[in-house]
């Protein structure tokens, strides 16, 4: 990915210059880039991964998802919290995920940790089992894991070719 980045800017830096303007103009450099994305996209099979901006894209994708979940979890919270009698039972479930890799499982790992009411408390010493604490376990473990399937999925899209 950063190889094609990084010859798109070429391309369209020696658009620019081949224009022979006189002083340098964004509207040139950004024709050059998109006549760039054209090339790049043409020439995609000869680098032997995925198209750049299609990573670019599931990334993308990746954050809407997050601040999704976040904004959800963080209401099904506030609910909870501003109720007059507070009826949660905390928890403990596990979870098996199919991450491969480090950068897949912390990744995974950090963004259920930052989705309010869930915790991931350990991860098995083989790496394939989370230990999921969750403030309300009865109502928001199916939430949970369906948060999770969502986020793995996303995490595919964006690390594997």
């Amino acid at each position: 990915m950063p190889a094609q980045f990084l010859l798109n800017i070429t391309i369209a830096l020696l658009w620019t210059l081949l224009m022979d303007e006189d002083a340098f103009y964004i509207t040139t450099f950004l024709s050059g880039y998109l006549i760039g994305i054209g090339i790049l996209f043409l020439m995609h099979r000869f680098f032997g991964t995925k198209f750049y901006l299609l990573r670019v894209y599931s990334t993308i994708k990746l954050l809407l998802i997050f601040v999704s979940e976040l904004f959800q979890s963080s209401l099904l919270i506030m609910k909870q919290i501003l109720s007059p009698k507070l009826n949660i039972k905390p928890g403990i479930f596990t979870y098996e995920h199919s991450m491969e890799g480090d950068y897949e499982l912390t990744t995974l790992a950090l963004l259920l940790t930052l989705t309010p009411g869930s915790v991931v408390m350990e991860v098995s010493p083989n790496g394939k089992i989370f230990y999921i604490h969750a403030m309300d376990v009865e109502s928001s473990r199916e939430a949970v894991l369906k948060s999770i399937k969502a986020f793995e999925k996303a995490i595919m899209e964006v690390t594997r070719n």
